[in-house]
């Protein structure tokens, strides 16, 4: 292989390392008593967010139908994460609004990502690390919390 590094790998190791830190996050989550979340399920919780939203707004927000929010909803409610409710504004609507445990997972997730960042602070180094943050921030949009992935693995 030449000294020059083929283009399709840097996206390759990105969705790699992002991978990588999700399938951690997921087995220390499990361990933790979360052991039916899924990947997907993150961006919907994080969608959801504190004030509850509904599955109109949920697709919007994650760039799928109304269905498949709404299918995703009917999962989360099954396993105990979100719970429907009417609102209180307007009683037409129902709001999907996340659950103590669906919070639970939250803030759980929120610290074991805290303590991946950490772990590989201590196999890079701080100073490497911080760079490489640095960097991709310099390089992707001002904004992370890009909720939309969903929608965009999805399309042809």
């Amino acid at each position: 292989m030449s000294s020059e590094t083929p283009g399709f790998e840097l996206p390759l190791r990105l969705l790699l390392a992002f991978r990588a830190l999700i399938d951690e996050l997921h087995e220390e989550l499990s361990r933790q008593g979360h052991p039916d979340i899924r990947p997907m399920h993150g961006f919907v919780m994080q969608a959801i967010g504190p004030n509850g939203t509904t599955a109109v707004e949920l697709g919007r927000t994650l760039g799928v139908s109304k269905q498949a929010a709404g299918k995703t909803i009917d999962t989360l409610e099954r396993i105990g994460y979100v719970e429907r409710a009417t609102d209180p504004h307007d009683t037409r609507r129902k709001i999907v609004r996340l659950t103590p445990y669906g919070l639970d997972a939250l803030g759980r997730s929120a610290r074991i990502f805290d303590a991946l960042r950490a772990r590989w602070a201590g196999e890079l180094g701080e100073d490497r690390l911080r760079a490489l943050e640095s960097d991709l921030r310099k390089l992707t949009p001002a904004n992370p919390w890009r909720l939309d992935m969903p929608g965009w693995f999805g399309t042809l």
